[in-house]
């Protein structure tokens, strides 16, 4: 530990710390613009400038690393001076009327700088010289007249995101932040995770959805997680008079670290939907508003009879966007009290075949594994936030080895792209093996025996120059990392698991839902087959049913559905019993890691709807049934686990 000085108060810091971060740690405030927490130091807009004894210039503190017994005053007429002159440059280059900005009054980092230092108007004339307005992104709009050049929007693309979209070109007044050498941002690499919108601390960045409905400090933030995938990443929701502003990242999360996707960020406040506000019954052919002991009941009369009817009983599924609450009720109550011949989640038999079922998935390892091996995972498409991982450790030099018969967006980014023959991805495998040891890069001994690299080629579709090469970058790597997504066949997992022993890897499967891990550890993955069914019931919460589903339960007598919104299988439902969104309702999510997170209440439910769980319980006793409600112990039969946000 290092001790310093600072406006008189002595604090320890760890060595290479800088003075700015000691200054934190002190309770003691020095402006910023360039400077993030999450980023690394840049030091740039020399707002941060302190006077440190024995120090000729004043210095950057966001750069300065810390020394023994240096003393460092922050608040010096020379070093107010020197800010005072930052911000005359910084307000004089581009137009900051800031009446006509959606971040005056408090949310724009370089107006409170401004006020901090009693500045009341601009001691050198602005510049006029206009700059474009980038509407192109659906998200966001790009102001370049409020863009201060403080980079951090691009250092965020490359450090946070490992996207990389964002840079500069020109010089002096005329610097422009762009996107892909001078695309606009709606044509480029930008995968519109708002990162950048995020950080940015001026009105530069403008959130489209939340723009001019409400102040950042007026507003109340929620600590909550996303529940777009199994990750859980860690958010914030911005609410005001009990409404959803905007969606931020948390960047004091263990998951993700603020950096969420365009799934998180906009996806989840962009519903179109139609909310359901009370339970309905069919009646005489058509959904009529019912009350809650009237439906309930109407399911229970129809559910009775079923208990223990075997193959003819209740076929029952659940979305796995549910908390562990509810999905432990949901569980009781069709499968142990009723007896039902199917009780399964929305996730049904998709979920870590065998030999992986005791999985340790870890994030970080995305990032830190010198070659990922991906197997029919597309993390883009399905998981972006562990695809950022992934980026990150690219852009250290990682290596991708994609394998997938079908298109792949992580193609862009691999080093290697093979498409085999579906069915095929067991030959591969063995291939590859086969190739390293012909290369030297394996004992021969370890690989199984896969005949010639042409064989291997003709019999899965992928040249034998293909192969050679995902050998070159698997066999020497370094952390090796195998990434496999759902549905692996018996025969292709077992080869998977051969190479993983051989080469040492660490294994990583993304899952599916935002509880599909305690849906499997629910036991609720087997196919939804309602056929021969004479009922089916369907706790869908906020989730969209699957496309074919209401297909699949067409032509069952009696249909009963929980859920948030209309929808074609609400519209087919004899009894409709309305449930909370994800911003009203509260409960339990065990993430891809093994983590247990808590969701919180950011926003009310309309009056007349219930949560998933009071529905749950509500319907058992109906029926006529106890549900235990201890889930923990259902979700962790082997363990105790600590509720919170370490796994």
């Amino acid at each position: 530990m290092i001790s310093i000085t600072i406006d008189g108060k002595n604090v320890e810091v760890p060595s290479g710390s800088t003075v700015l971060e000691a200054a934190r740690q002190a309770g003691v405030h020095i402006p910023t613009l360039c400077d993030h927490p999450s980023l690394k130091p840049y030091g740039g807009c020399r707002l941060c400038v302190v006077e440190v004894e024995g120090m000729r210039t004043l210095q950057a503190s966001c750069t300065l690393p810390v020394n023994q017994g240096m003393v460092v005053h922050t608040q010096t007429p020379r070093v107010t001076r020197a800010r005072q002159f930052v911000l005359d440059l910084i307000f004089s280059e581009r137009n900051h009327f800031c009446m006509y900005c959606q971040k005056t009054g408090g949310d724009c980092e370089l107006q409170n700088a401004a006020y901090e230092l009693d500045m009341t108007h601009w001691p050198l004339q602005p510049g006029w010289s206009p700059f474009p307005v980038d509407a192109s992104n659906p998200y966001f709009v790009f102001d370049h007249n409020r863009c201060i050049l403080c980079r951090r929007c691009v250092r965020a693309c490359a450090e946070l995101v490992g996207v990389s979209t964002l840079g500069v070109e020109n010089r002096g007044a005329s610097s422009m932040v762009v996107a892909d050498y001078g695309l606009p941002i709606g044509e480029s690499t930008c995968v519109s995770c708002g990162v950048c919108v995020q950080i940015c601390p001026t009105g530069a960045l403008i959130d489209r959805t939340s723009a001019y409905l409400g102040k950042e400090v007026t507003a109340s933030r929620v600590a909550d997680i996303c529940l777009g995938c199994s990750l859980g990443c860690g958010i914030e929701l911005l609410v005001h008079e009990d409404r959803v502003l905007r969606v931020d990242g948390d960047w004091s999360a263990p998951v993700s670290g603020g950096v969420i996707c365009e799934r998180g960020r906009y996806h989840s406040l962009t519903d179109e939907h139609e909310r359901l506000h009370t339970p309905l019954v069919r009646r005489n052919g058509r959904l009529t508003p019912t009350g809650w002991e009237d439906a309930l009941e109407e399911v229970a009369r129809r559910l009775r009879p079923l208990r223990g009817a075997g193959q003819n009983g209740v076929a029952a599924l659940a979305s796995t966007r549910l908390p562990a609450e509810a999905l432990n009720a949901f569980a009781q109550l069709f499968r142990e009290a009723l007896g039902s011949p199917v009780v399964t989640s929305s996730e049904e038999d998709r979920f870590l075949p065998g030999p992986f079922e005791r999985l340790d998935n870890r994030l970080l390892d995305l990032e830190e594994a010198g070659c990922v091996l991906a197997l029919q995972a597309d993390l883009f498409a399905s998981h972006p936030s562990a695809g950022f991982y992934l980026r990150r450790g690219l852009s250290a030099g990682g290596k991708l080895v994609l394998i997938d018969a079908q298109e792949n967006s992580m193609a862009e980014v691999a080093d290697v792209y093979a498409r085999p023959q579906p069915g095929s991805e067991a030959a591969l495998i063995q291939g590859i093996l086969q190739a390293a040891a012909e290369l030297g890069l394996l004992d021969s001994d370890l690989a199984p025996s896969a005949g010639s690299l042409s064989g291997v080629s003709r019999t899965t579709g992928v040249s034998a120059e293909t192969i050679a090469a995902a050998a070159r970058h698997i066999a020497p790597a370094h952390n090796l990392l195998i990434v496999f997504g759902s549905g692996l066949g018996d025969e292709t997992a077992q080869a998977l698991r051969t190479l993983a022993e051989i080469f040492e890897a660490k294994l990583f499967s993304p899952l599916g839902g935002a509880n599909s891990r305690a849906a499997q550890q629910y036991c609720l993955k087997q196919p939804f087959t309602p056929a021969g069914c004479q009922a089916v019931y369907i706790a869908l919460g906020d989730d969209q049913p699957a496309p074919d589903l209401l297909e699949r339960v067409r032509d069952v007598p009696f249909l009963a559905v929980q859920a948030s919104y209309a929808s074609p299988l609400t519209e087919a439902a004899d009894v409709v019993l309305p449930v909370e969104t994800w911003t009203e309702q509260e409960g339990h999510y065990l993430n891809l890691e093994g983590r247990l997170q808590k969701t919180a209440r950011a926003t009310t439910a309309p009056a007349g709807v219930r949560s998933n769980l009071e529905v749950l319980d509500a319907l058992a006793q109906a029926v006529g049934v106890k549900i235990n409600p201890d889930w923990e112990a259902a979700l962790f039969p082997d363990s105790p686990v600590t509720t919170g946000r370490e796994p």
